[in-house]
């Protein structure tokens, strides 16, 4: 088949590119290779996905034109859309950056997809929906009416907007609900990262609300594997479906949205520890407050997504934080 990855230099997205390819697949990756973490590191990532059944394109998702032709000159069999602007605190300080890329990327995705009837789209939610929610774990079928940061509220109205789309003209959609991912080849504004690349410095890490904090930590490579797998279960039109007996991430149209994530919480200080003792540098610290936008904790129940696709988290904490210290060491420090 012909898959369209957006995002394609990005973190989840050139890992999920990798795997479609394994498995014989056509892949086209489109990204706009934007500035907001190191660009070098993005091609790094492109080079590895060197194959001859990808193609690679740099494109901004918010341009309409060339979307629509992107569209119509491959017409993809299924799309993976993972191109967003991410990072929580960021959107607080360029939220101009996020109604571009989060809200008229993404329509333009579904335009896409309706214009040339793509059989399946599957695009990045994210945890941030939950918000304010304080029961856990997160289930799909809580209100995620409240959230506290705007990333939180484009990825709500993506899920919307799929919605929409499902509903009036039958594009299969499906949502996913990413955990704090991590691993190696990882986004250099994430915790994970930074606390690894600080540690070795001999740097100060923050740690905020003083290491109260609990984040449901999920290896790439699991992710990937709950990505493709989701791919084949293509939602369809369910007509006995009612408001009142259904839940948010259900529908009478083809839709669906799923949590994906490891399913079992841990302490950022225990993160951090896992860290210290892989490196075997114990890290400098500086305690602080809750950070706007910072939630308390996420934990995602996946029981939905193991139903559909048997997706079960195998890589643990220990395994996961070793492959990124020493990935980190290997692409930073042999350089």
């Amino acid at each position: 088949m012909k898959y369209l990855v957006t995002g394609a230099a990005g973190f989840i997205g050139s890992a999920t590119a990798e795997k479609l390819l394994a498995a014989g697949h056509y892949v086209i990756g489109v990204d706009s290779l934007n500035d907001y973490y190191d660009v070098s590191l993005k091609h790094a990532r492109l080079a590895r996905i060197e194959h001859p059944n990808f193609t690679f394109e740099q494109l901004d998702i918010a341009d309409r034109e060339k979307m629509a032709a992107l569209f119509e000159t491959h017409q993809f069999d299924r799309v993976i859309h993972l191109a967003a602007q991410a990072g929580v605190r960021y959107s607080i300080e360029n939220p101009h950056a996020y109604a571009d890329a989060n809200l008229m990327g993404h329509l333009n995705v579904l335009e896409g997809c309706r214009q040339t009837k793509v059989k399946h789209l599957i695009y990045a939610s994210s945890s941030s929906v939950y918000g304010l929610n304080a029961k856990v774990p997160f289930e799909t079928s809580d209100s995620v009416d409240h959230p506290v940061s705007l990333y939180a509220a484009t990825k709500k109205s993506n899920e919307l907007m799929s919605h929409s789309y499902s509903h009036l003209y039958d594009i299969p959609t499906t949502g996913l609900r990413f955990f704090t991912v991590y691993g190696a080849w990882g986004r250099p504004d994430m915790a994970p990262f930074i606390f690894t690349d600080k540690i070795l410095k001999g740097e100060t890490i923050d740690i905020n609300n003083n290491g109260d904090m609990w984040r449901d930590f999920t290896h790439v490579d699991d992710i990937v594997e709950g990505v493709v797998r989701i791919a084949d279960v293509i939602p369809s039109r369910n007509n006995n479906w009612t408001v009142e007996a259904g839940t948010p991430a259900s529908s009478s149209a083809p839709y669906a949205v799923y949590n994906i994530g490891h399913g079992s919480p841990v302490n950022l200080m225990e993160f951090v520890q896992c860290i210290e003792r892989t490196i075997g540098i114990e890290a400098k610290k500086n305690f602080r407050e809750m950070q706007p936008g910072d939630v308390y904790q996420t934990y995602a129940d996946t029981q939905d997504l193991f139903k559909a696709t048997g997706y079960k988290p195998q890589v643990s904490l220990e395994q996961g934080v070793t492959e990124l210290v020493e990935w980190y060491k290997a692409f930073y420090q042999s350089n």
